[in-house]
């Protein structure tokens, strides 16, 4: 095939080529296996030509005293290297000293790790993964799962060979918060959809999923009290559509699928702008009374819940108690964005108002930049 980029771009990227490959050469010019770690860890070094290899006598193990938490991750893992026709994985409680062929999670109180910092060691006969807490030791599975082809990924792959290279990892986070936004309310998602989406979030260590609830376009999540909500504002989304929600019961099915995989759900739930499902859903939140109409456009400026009426109170008060006790997760995030039409007094009012009914809840608030202008809970 003739060469389609010009000679300039052509040289850089031999220049990129041969960058890459320094980077990946170990001492004295030996060749290191390539990796796909993501993120990069603290520290990792892999050998060339020497590997763990996942096969029938594989089992993962966990001390004879671990704790639910553990053996739950050693199922995963085994799971993970099951599917598709993969060898026998089972899981098994051990000693001190597992077997060959064990890939052994252990939990160890050594303050280096913290709270989600782990160690990863392959040797050819057996793979050990050490951390403090269940936490690090599941984003050491994660770093494991990296390791291996990525025939581990895909359920109908066929007489997959799995080789881990020999080496070592040790790492740690150097963020605490690692997020995500997900916005299913200008465009609906089904659960098994968002699943798959935190299965992703976890292969890369994220931690956080901020989900985005309720928009003008749409709102996703029943109310037992405001069943409007989801039968009039769940029904449309941005270019139409029959959009959709989520039970209670649903939601709280991600939550826990997600906590599986040390995913803290975020709720969302914008306003007093951002609104236009809710006020059409309800003529009691606009100020005169009467229901706005659908849309499923992408403006931003459609107007603002009436936060004179009492009725938008008990509105808010409502939905952040029902979501709050569906939420395990220590916040609740109120958008806060892009409201036109308050004074400044009127904006910072509502938003610390609905700080209080936040905190009243159990949970803190978070919103988006133009929240932080207001008195905050520090």
């Amino acid at each position: 095939m003739a060469n389609l980029l010009p000679r300039s771009a052509s040289r850089a990227t031999a220049t990129a080529l041969a960058v890459a490959a320094a980077v990946l050469a170990g001492p004295a010019g030996a060749q290191a296996p390539a990796h796909a770690v993501i993120p990069a860890p603290v520290s990792i070094t892999l050998e060339a030509g020497r590997a763990f290899i996942v096969d029938a006598a594989t089992h993962v193990a966990i001390d004879a005293t671990a704790d639910a938490e553990v053996a739950r991750i050693a199922q995963q893992t085994a799971a993970m290297l099951r599917q598709g026709g993969g060898p026998p994985v089972r899981t098994v409680r051990a000693g001190a000293a597992p077997e060959p062929g064990a890939i052994h999670l252990a939990l160890a109180n050594e303050a280096r790790f913290g709270a989600e910092g782990y160690e990863l060691v392959v040797q050819p006969t057996r793979i050990t993964l050490r951390a403090a807490t269940p936490a690090g030791l599941f984003f050491a599975t994660q770093s494991l799962r990296q390791l291996l082809p990525w025939s581990v990924e895909h359920g109908a792959a066929l007489n997959r060979r799995m080789r881990v290279p020999v080496g070592r990892i040790d790492d740690a986070p150097r963020f605490a918060w690692r997020g995500l936004m997900l916005d299913i309310a200008r465009h609906f998602l089904p659960m098994e959809d968002v699943k798959r989406f935190v299965d992703a979030m976890a292969l890369y260590k994220l931690n956080r999923l901020h989900l985005h609830l309720a928009d003008d376009q749409g709102w996703r999540i029943q109310i037992a009290k405001w069943p409007e909500l989801t039968r009039i504002g769940g029904s449309t989304q941005v270019g139409g559509g029959p959009g959709g929600f989520w039970t209670q019961a649903e939601y709280a099915e991600l939550v826990r699928y997600a906590a599986e995989r040390y995913v803290t759900i975020i709720p969302e739930i914008d306003m007093p702008g951002h609104s236009n499902a809710a006020r059409a859903s309800y003529g009691a939140l606009n100020c005169d009374g009467k229901p706005v109409p659908l849309y499923t456009g992408t403006r931003v400026d459609l107007g603002n819940l009436c936060i004179t009426a009492d009725s938008t109170w008990t509105f808010i008060g409502d939905v952040v108690r029902e979501l709050a006790a569906i939420t395990p997760g220590p916040w609740i995030h109120i958008g806060g964005d892009e409201v036109k039409g308050f004074t400044r007094a009127q904006y910072h009012g509502f938003i610390e108002r609905v700080q209080d009914t936040v905190r009243a809840a159990g949970k803190r608030m978070i919103g988006w930049g133009e929240i932080a202008a207001a008195r905050l809970d520090t």
